[in-house]
């Protein structure tokens, strides 16, 4: 952004005495009123929402940490507030009462499989027999029954296996997602229960959200500059520290408020600096689109009368510098400047403080009028 060069005041000094010339005559008693000014420049200005809402920043996503399964706390593999990645092991439940009805699971599989396989011979001999007509349909019934039931023990025996295997798993309770945890609820020996107890809870912050409102009449202007391009967004908050987090505009809820008549947004933020918080408040910019290389003069040099806004031109003439009140139209404000649409050029010089002594074709004082177009 091109910086304001402004011009410090100064009172013109009368003629020194002794002095003949016609142009200290035509200076002698009249002093200049003393202003500030600054010349017109052209810039891109950002069009903005106005006033900037006031947002305020939510987790990405955020996991509440349960057990699936009941026991003794064993072990707690992280501090509250640590950043914990995906699949970083959080909590060890006793794993023993686990580990044995696993194995008491495999035990029964075990065995049953022996009967199955035993009972599979018994009904080949049985239907060997059966084919020969030297056992009747009751006895191959009775042994085809008595395979059947032994497959569907089997087939039992390995759902309790994986069953018992999920519950072993379960003792060791690993990060869903990369966040930041949160206080702890139960501690090393506490005895847990599933799935009621809460142990704790993590929020995910890269990337993190940031939701604001603004009021429903921007609501066709933000689709349409959304559908062309990403809308940037940018925010602020007190004792900020570095240039502000810069976002982009992600979700607009599909209903207004109808008791507020504001629509709800939400941002999306790298956040690599963790330098948004769930929770905080903040001061939303969401740019909409950019003016390019309009004219621009410091806000405090628009005047508003009863006919609209005028700004106090600086004109230069062989023996002073007079101002004239120039009606202007103008446009969108941002940091400090304001654009001007109509009604002034590039390089023109206008009073940005002490106004209120002027009048059309008063005689000004300023220090130098030779202040370059784009200040650096």
């Amino acid at each position: 952004m091109n910086k304001f060069l402004f011009l410090s005041t100064v009172v013109l000094a009368a003629a020194l005495p002794g002095s003949g010339c016609s142009r200290g005559k035509s200076n002698a008693g009249r002093a200049g009123a003393p202003v500030l000014v600054a010349r017109a420049f052209t810039t891109n200005v950002p069009v903005q929402i106005d006033p900037p809402p006031v947002g305020h920043v939510m987790a990405y996503s955020t996991v509440t940490i349960r057990p699936q399964i009941g026991g003794i706390l064993q072990e707690v593999h992280f501090k509250e507030g640590q950043e914990v990645k995906q699949g970083d092991l959080l909590f060890t439940i006793d794993p023993r009462p686990s580990q044995a009805a696993l194995d008491s699971a495999r035990a029964a599989l075990a065995r049953d499989q022996a009967q199955l396989e035993n009972a599979k011979i018994q009904f080949d001999r049985e239907q060997k027999l059966f084919d020969q007509k030297l056992v009747s349909q009751d006895e191959f019934d009775t042994s085809k029954a008595g395979m059947d039931t032994l497959q569907g023990t089997v087939q039992a025996d390995e759902a309790a296996v994986t069953n018992a295997q999920l519950n072993l798993e379960f003792t060791a309770i690993r990060s869903p997602i990369d966040g930041i945890a949160g206080a702890l609820q139960f501690y090393q020996g506490n005895v847990v229960k599933a799935p009621d107890d809460t142990l704790v809870t993590l929020n995910q912050i890269h990337p993190i959200y940031v939701q604001f409102g603004v009021p429903e009449q921007f609501l066709p202007q933000i689709r349409k500059e959304m559908r062309e391009h990403t809308l940037k967004v940018a925010a602020t908050f007190d004792n900020m520290e570095g240039p502000p987090p810069q976002g982009e505009l992600t979700f607009i809820d599909n209903a207004v408020d109808e008791n507020t008549g504001m629509i709800q947004l939400k941002a999306t933020f790298p956040n690599e600096n963790s330098a948004l918080w769930p929770g905080q408040f903040v001061t939303v910019a969401l740019t909409l689109s950019e003016l390019t290389n309009v004219v621009v003069v410091p806000s405090q040099a628009v005047q508003t009368g009863q006919n609209g806004e005028y700004l106090y031109v600086v004109k230069s003439n062989q023996t002073d510098q007079t101002v004239e009140e120039r009606p202007v139209v103008i446009g969108v404000a941002h940091d400090g400047v304001t654009v001007m649409a109509k009604g002034l050029k590039a390089g023109e010089m206008v009073v940005t403080d002490g106004q209120m002594r002027l009048a059309p074709g008063a005689v000004v004082s300023i220090k130098s009028a030779n202040t370059s177009t784009n200040a650096p």
